[in-house]
Order: C-alpha cells, then structure tokens, then sequence
C-alpha cells in the first residue's frame, strides 16, 4: 500500500470512530514525531496503536481490516496466570470488505458490532491438526446464548451484538449494507505469532512511502523508533 492511501485511510477511519463518540486515548492524536520523541516503551512493547492491513494482497477496499489496539497485556502473564491478562481493540470492517479467514491458537476473544451494519461472521470449527474441519457443526455464544452453525455457516451480528471465538475456531468477517465498527475484547493478543490464516497471506502490509507518516503504524514501531538514545 502506499503511505498516501495509509493516510488517507487513517483520517476515515478516525472521523467514522468520533461519528460513534467513541473517544480515544490521547496517544491516538500522537503525530509520528511526538511518539518518538515521547518513547513510550508500555506503547511500543505492548504494540498499542494504529493497524492497517490488506494482508499483502493489495486490495485494501475488497481485502483489509482497520484496527487500533487500545490495550494489551503480556504473553508472560498468560504462562503465569497472573497480571494483565487481556487486550482491547475497536476496529472498522468496511461494507463487503473481507477480513479472511483464519483461526488463533491463543487467543480467545469477544467481537462485538458497535455500530453501522450488520456484521457478517463464517464460521468453521477447526479439525484435532489444526485445519479447517468442513464436515463438523460449529458451535459458539453470542451474548451468552449458545448457537450452532453448520460447516461455513454465517452469523449475523446487528448493532450491539457479540460472538465469543475461542482458540481453534475459524472465522471470516465483513460488513453488510455499511461499515461496521467493531470492538473486540480478547486474551493477550500477539498478531505476531497468533494469526493462522487458511491461505498464504501476510498479516501485515508493505508500504510505499510516497510522503510523510500521518499516524505511525504499528509495523511502523521497530524502524521508526529503532532503539532509546
């Protein structure tokens, strides 16, 4: 993607968030210069911040995802059972835009449709090595309510609804009839190492920077800010 679409990208997707009155955290409005100089180690660590992806496919508008994480704790105190143990993100899934499917082998997580359209969810248990089980019903609660789906079946989520996805089960999402804004509330999470997507696509998109940084990335960390003076 180049940097001017990461941009522009980035100035949407804040103006449909205050369209909600979500209100963010005040290192949201950071400019790329502030955060370096800032050096927020308990931001940068934790890979809080902006997140832009096509999945290194290139077809942002058909294939992508907008996400800020707002909170996030450590894999260390998973191991221990102990201490920060959750994250936090708020999330846009544009109309018709696909989120493509893929499963966690940590993470457990809520996503709930915070507003816009409807949010569409296909569902597929996961197989004893991993895989897509296409044979198997699926089974998940949405606000507590238990509901099963056939193999690839869709749930649909309207304004103010939530599916729980524990580890292993796989999942592909989009919005229908509008852009959907999403929360997503969820154990550790490690987009690193903990995304296991059914095709061969990256997590992460490569940029073209064809001008100057609106908002770092959370990709962007490790080059911008290097190592404390």
């Amino acid at each position: 993607m180049k940097r001017s679409r990461v941009n522009a990208i980035l100035r949407e997707g804040e103006a449909f968030i205050r369209s909600f009155n979500f209100a963010m955290p005040p290192f949201a409005s950071w400019s790329p210069r502030e955060l370096v100089e800032r050096w927020p180690a308990g931001i940068v660590d934790a890979r809080l911040g902006w997140d832009i992806t096509d999945y290194g496919q290139g077809r942002f508008d058909q294939m992508g995802l907008f996400l800020f994480t707002v909170r996030n704790g450590r894999a260390e105190d998973l191991t221990r059972g102990t201490g920060m143990l959750y994250a936090e993100k708020i999330m846009i899934s544009r109309r018709d835009q696909l989120s493509p499917m893929h499963r966690h082998v940590v993470k457990a997580e809520d996503i709930i449709n915070r507003g816009g359209g409807k949010l569409v969810i296909e569902l597929f248990a996961g197989a004893p090595d991993g895989s897509i089980d296409r044979e198997a019903d699926v089974t998940v609660p949405t606000d507590g309510v238990l509901r099963t789906f056939k193999p690839g079946g869709k749930l649909v989520l309207e304004p103010g609804e939530s599916v729980t996805l524990m580890p292993g089960v796989w999942h592909a999402f989009w919005g229908e009839g509008a852009d959907v804004l999403i929360g997503e509330v969820s154990t550790v999470n490690d987009d690193l190492t903990d995304n296991i997507f059914a095709e061969p696509i990256g997590r992460f998109s490569t940029i073209e920077e064809d001008e100057e940084p609106y908002r770092l990335l959370v990709s962007d960390y490790d080059a911008a800010l290097g190592s404390p003076a």
